[in-house]
């Protein structure tokens, strides 16, 4: 099964509503889409969104790091030879994760198809079903308190409440949301670097104080601020999960090393797919640190490899693969099933996707 060409496209998916976070506010999800097709007829997918808010990685630069660097570096080569394709993949260019992420996933899509088992069984086979959380967007509290009361209705066990604007209204919307959904429902909060540590510790403590049951906090405080991150989860009883600090194995190592969080997030399009994801899981595994998987403002095709992987490994406990859920249709044929809160990855080989509708060819 050898790469003969890789197809790069676009699609647009309307949200069902506006999703805010401290960092950004999006209406859409703008992704590109990578086709790997071989000489055996098989197609792999991969997806990408530009991301720049997070990641860096533009429109203009994920294509061009597609077009420029990674086809370049992989077309020839045969699926069998995995390791070797994921060398080149990953020392063709610096940097530029979610370019790498998307052709990864594509990879590992063929690499199913090419032994005929679903992704999930060929990387661990721990689960067959996995539950997410729902993201509550950052407005008013009221506001914010009714999208809860909305998303425990459709079923949802789990709220991740984006926080992060404004610590004494941070306060307000937990307040707010807790009263309105219970103590049966669990909340963990992302403030997206929002706070400055000594702010954080004030704000977490003070949630605290009100008894509001917080699961864990989400990346509290810059992304490059490791002391800082490390001074909050020195201080406040709250579990602190590295996000945007983490891209690299070498970064999960350096945090866990440093004790700098208690928990570890791993998105695919920050360290470049699925290949480095399987690393920080097995130095999650070492230091026995849990791991939550995550996604960017994501359809299908790349959460759909995200599913796999948590279906795969047991140190993943918490799932935060909500992408789909949030858009207003799918333009995925086949793959994982989401019902709501529910995914079940399913058995076709790889990652079972028939197709994508909508695309837009760039070649």
């Amino acid at each position: 099964m050898k790469i003969t060409k890789i197809r790069i496209g676009e699609i647009s998916v309307p949200l069902r509503t506006p999703f805010k976070t401290a960092l950004r506010t999006v209406d859409s999800v703008e992704d590109i889409i990578v086709e790997i097709h071989t000489d055996t007829g098989n197609v792999g997918f991969g997806e990408a969104p530009p991301t720049g808010a997070v990641t860096g990685h533009t429109r203009g630069a994920i294509i061009g790091a597609l077009k420029e660097h990674i086809t370049k570096s992989i077309v020839g080569l045969d699926i069998g030879n995995f390791e070797e394709i994921m060398l080149r993949l990953n020392r063709c260019i610096i940097g530029n994760t979610s370019a790498k992420a998307a052709v990864d996933i594509a990879l590992y899509d063929l690499y199913g198809q090419l032994y005929q088992a679903p992704l999930y069984q060929l990387l661990g086979g721990y689960r067959k079903e996995i539950i997410t959380d729902i993201t509550i967007s950052v407005n008013s509290p009221e506001e914010m308190a009714g999208d809860s009361i909305h998303a425990v209705k459709r079923g949802f066990e789990t709220l991740k409440i984006k926080v992060g604007k404004d610590a004494r209204t941070d306060l307000e919307r937990m307040k707010a949301i807790r009263n309105a959904v219970g103590y049966d429902v669990k909340l963990r909060i992302d403030a997206n670097q929002g706070w400055k540590p000594k702010e954080a510790v004030q704000a977490l403590r003070k949630m605290e104080d009100a008894g509001l049951d917080i699961e864990f906090v989400e990346q509290p405080v810059e992304a490059h601020d490791i002391e800082g991150m490390k001074f909050v989860t020195d201080h406040v009883s709250i579990p602190v999960l590295a996000d945007e600090s983490v891209f690299s194995p070498q970064d999960a190592l350096t945090i866990l090393q440093r004790r700098a969080a208690d928990l570890i997030n791993i998105k695919l399009m920050k360290t470049g797919g699925l290949y480095n994801a399987l690393k920080i899981c097995s130095i999650a595994e070492t230091y026995g640190v849990e791991c939550m998987i995550g996604c960017m403002l994501e359809a299908k095709v790349s959460v759909n490899a995200a599913v796999h992987l948590a279906a795969a490994k047991r140190i993943i406990t918490k799932i935060d693969l909500d992408g789909p859920v949030l858009c207003s249709e799918d333009p995925v044929e086949g793959g994982a099933a989401f019902d709501e809160y529910r995914i079940t990855p399913g058995d076709a080989p790889g990652l079972g996707i028939r197709g994508v509708n909508g695309i837009r060819y760039l070649d």
